[in-house]
């Protein structure tokens, strides 16, 4: 009675661990080291070379996302300092779009991440506030993902002045 009891203790504790601590797992922690990114056409040979490089990262960020999508660009932010990482998806009809923005800096910070449509009076998906792990998963859909914009924003506080990262461009191909 005691042995069945300890394990189902152990159980209960072992799912409530997990998904205590799923939600803050970072980008970077990923799942297995080898499994494929896919990557959209269009990714640079930068992008390519940060997915070859940090395999975890660029996995986990598309676990994030969901099935489906293509990684087209991935970014050290704001330089090679990489104090965040910018990761961009889209699927291959350009009817969706996804982005993660990893803190890299090992300590909570202030972050915004913005995905926009691509027209006048435009529909975001936003998340902000103080992250230690990423911003995101954030995602648009619909006929105005083509051409879509976003903005990754990064500071030690919300009332802090000057920005670590001020990163605004195009979030799918637009040609």
């Amino acid at each position: 009675m005691r042995t069945t009891a300890f394990r189902a203790l152990t159980a209960v504790a072992t799912v409530t661990l997990l998904g205590i601590t799923a939600p803050q797992a970072s980008a970077a922690d990923g799942s297995v080291a080898d499994t494929k990114v896919a990557l959209s056409p269009k990714a640079s040979k930068e992008t390519r070379a940060i997915a070859v490089a940090e395999p975890k990262a660029a996995q986990a960020a598309a676990n994030l996302c969901g099935s489906g999508y293509e990684l087209w660009i991935a970014e050290r932010l704001p330089d090679a300092s990489r104090k965040g990482t910018l990761f961009l998806y889209n699927n291959s009809d350009l009817t969706a779009a996804c982005a993660i923005f990893d803190n890299n800096t090992n300590s909570a910070k202030y972050m915004k991440l913005k995905l926009c449509e691509n027209q006048v009076n435009p529909k975001c998906a936003v998340d902000e506030g103080t992250f230690s792990q990423y911003a995101g998963p954030v995602r648009i859909t619909g006929n105005y993902v083509f051409c879509s914009k976003f903005t990754a924003l990064m500071k030690d506080s919300a009332s802090a002045g000057s920005y670590t990262i001020n990163r605004q461009d195009y979030a799918t191909p637009c040609n």
